[in-house]
C-alpha cells in the first residue's frame, strides 16, 4: 500500500470514511521520526546511535469501548484499522462520551530559532558530550564517576479522524543530562543538571559553567554537615517550585486520575480552597517556546492554557476528550502520547505557579531557624504525598543565609503544603529540563516554572538528633 506518511495520505480519508461508519470515533495517527542518542559513562562512550522510525497507531471507540493497534509497517495500515475497529466493537457495551471539538485541516511546524539538530553531525554531537564529560572529571580528584547523556528527536505526526480533522505537525526536541558522583571514604555525594530545548541546537552548547557547577556541588557536599531532621519554615527556589507544582500537584490535576478514583475526585472538587489568595497555578501548551508547547494534542484538540488554581481555589483540571466528556467539562488539549507505540493519556504540558509580589530577599525575613533549598537531585510522589531531595541547601538563621548543609529532603502532603505557603516571590524561572513519566510512557517533554516560595511546617529529613 503505502511506505511513507506522504504516500499514506491519499488513503487515510477513505479508510476513515469506510471504517468510521462502524464505530463512534476513529483516529489514525502516523509518525516518522529521526533522532540521536549518546551516552558517556566515566568518559567512555556506551551509546552512540542515530535512528529513523516510521509507524502509526489506530484508535477506535464504540459504545465506550476502545480498540487500539500500533504498527511500524505502513503497508499494514488497512489491516490495523480493521483490527482496532473489531476490538472496539467486541468490548464496547456502554456509551461513548467524547467532548466535542471542531474538526480542522491544518499543517503546523514548530519553528526553530537556531540550528536544526538534524543538521549537526554525529561527530560534533559526540565531541560536545566528551567535552562536558572532561569538564565533570576535571573538577576534583574525588570525582569517582560521571555521566553525560545527549538526545534529540524530530517528529512529524499526521492525525486523521472520522470527524474530519486532518492535522500535520512537526517539531524537534533536544535534551542533555549531566551527573557527577564524588567519593571520600564512605561518603558519597552526587550533583546533577538537566537542560532541554525545542528551539535550537545552540541551546545545548556553552553550558560549561552549568556542567562544572554540578560536579562542584557533589565535591563540596562531601565536607558539609547534615541538616538536623525537623519541621522547618523553608524557602525554595523557582526550580524546586516548578518541580513541586508538576510532581506534587500537576499529576493530581490530570482528570483520568480523578474519574477513576472517587476519593481523589472528591479531594479535587471544584471550588475547594487549596492555598492563599495569591496562589495562581496554570498548565498549558499554548505558551510558545517551551518543551511542553505544541499546536494540537494527539486527539486533535487545540492547545490551551488552563488555570488550575485561581486565588487559591481549584477551578480547573486537565482533560482528554473522554475525561472531559465523562465529567461534563471542556477539553483542554492535554491528551498526549510519547510516540506511535502508545495511546494518548492525560498529561501535563507546561505547568507553572504565577509569580507573586514579595521581593525575594523579604522571603527570608524573620525566619529564626529555617532551610533554603535550591535545585533538585531526585524526587518521588505517591498520590498526595511527596518527597524531594534538594540539589543544594543552606540553613536560615535570624533572617539570613547561614551555613550550607547536605542531604536535605523535603516531604509532606501536597494539600497541606499548598495551604502552608506563606509568601510568593516576585521572581520566576522556566525549567526546560523536564521529562515526565506516566503509564509506561517515560521522558515526555514538559516545562515547569515558578517563583521562589516561603512555606511553613515542611518536614526536612536529615540526621536525627541524639538523645
Amino acid at each position: 500500500m503505502a511506505f511513507s506518511i506522504d504516500d499514506a495520505k491519499t488513503c487515510l480519508d477513505e479508510l476513515c470514511a469506510t471504517w468510521g461508519k462502524r464505530v463512534d470515533y476513529l483516529a489514525i495517527r502516523l509518525e516518522q521520526s529521526e533522532g540521536t542518542d549518546i551516552f558517556l559513562r566515566g568518559g567512555t562512550i556506551e551509546t552512540l546511535s542515530e535512528g529513523l522510525a516510521i509507524g502509526g497507531h489506530v484508535r477506535a471507540c464504540y459504545k465506550g469501548g476502545w480498540g487500539f493497534a500500533s504498527f511500524n509497517d505502513l503497508a499494514e495500515l488497512a489491516a490495523q484499522v480493521e483490527d482496532a475497529v473489531s476490538a472496539a466493537r467486541m468490548v464496547g457495551q456502554d456509551e461513548t462520551l467524547l467532548a466535542p471539538v471542531d474538526p480542522v485541516q491544518v499543517v503546523q511546524r514548530l519553528p526553530l530559532t537556531g540550528t536544526d539538530p538534524r543538521h549537526i553531525s554525529l561527530a560534533r554531537k559526540k565531541d560536545l558530550c566528551r567535552h562536558y564529560a572532561d569538564l565533570l572529571q576535571s573538577i576534583d580528584d574525588r570525582i569517582a564517576t560521571t555521566s553525560v547523556r545527549y538526545g534529540d528527536i524530530t517528529q512529524r505526526v499526521l492525525l486523521v479522524t472520522s470527524e474530519g480533522s486532518h492535522i500535520d505537525q512537526a517539531w524537534s526536541d533536544m535534551e542533555m543530562r549531566f551527573a557527577a558522583t564524588a567519593r571520600d571514604g564512605d561518603q558519597v555525594q552526587t550533583g546533577r543538571e538537566t537542560t532541554g530545548s525545542r528551539r535550537a541546537y545552540e541551546d545545548l552548547e556553552g553550558l560549561d559553567q552549568q556542567v562544572m557547577a554540578s560536579a562542584k556541588r557533589a565535591v563540596d557536599a562531601l565536607d558539609l554537615p547534615t541538616v538536623r531532621g525537623a519541621a522547618y519554615e523553608v524557602v525554595i527556589d523557582p526550580i524546586l517550585s516548578g518541580l513541586f507544582v508538576h510532581e506534587a500537584f500537576g499529576h493530581l490535576s490530570e482528570a483520568d486520575m480523578a474519574y477513576e478514583n472517587p476519593d481523589l475526585l472528591e479531594a479535587m472538587s471544584m471550588g475547594r480552597r487549596f492555598g492563599p489568595e495569591a496562589l495562581q497555578i496554570f498548565d498549558g501548551a499554548s505558551p510558545q517556546g517551551h518543551r511542553g508547547s505544541y499546536f494540537y494534542d494527539d486527539e486533535g484538540t487545540p492547545a490551551t492554557t488552563t488555570q488550575l488554581i485561581q486565588d487559591g481555589v481549584l477551578v480547573g483540571r486537565l482533560h482528554s476528550r473522554e475525561t472531559a466528556g465523562k465529567l461534563g467539562e471542556a477539553p483542554t488539549g492535554n491528551a498526549r502520547c510519547l510516540n506511535y507505540h502508545y495511546s494518548p493519556l492525560v498529561r501535563m504540558t507546561n505547568t507553572w505557579i504565577e509569580r507573586g509580589t514579595t521581593p525575594v530577599n523579604d522571603l527570608f525575613a524573620d525566619i529564626k531557624e529555617g532551610v533554603y533549598a535550591r535545585n533538585w537531585l531526585e524526587g518521588m510522589t505517591n498520590g498526595e504525598m511527596f518527597t524531594f531531595t534538594a540539589g543544594e541547601a543552606w540553613m536560615i538563621r535570624n533572617g539570613e543565609l547561614a551555613e550550607p548543609v547536605r542531604d536535605v529532603t523535603l516531604s509532606g502532603n501536597v494539600f497541606r503544603t499548598l495551604a502552608d505557603i506563606v509568601a510568593i516571590g516576585d521572581d520566576f524561572y522556566w525549567d526546560e529540563s523536564g521529562g515526565c513519566g506516566k503509564g509506561g510512557q517515560n521522558g515526555l517533554p514538559v516545562g515547569c516554572g515558578g517563583p521562589s516560595l516561603r512555606i511553613k511546617n515542611v518536614v526536612v529529613g536529615g540526621e536525627a538528633e541524639e538523645w
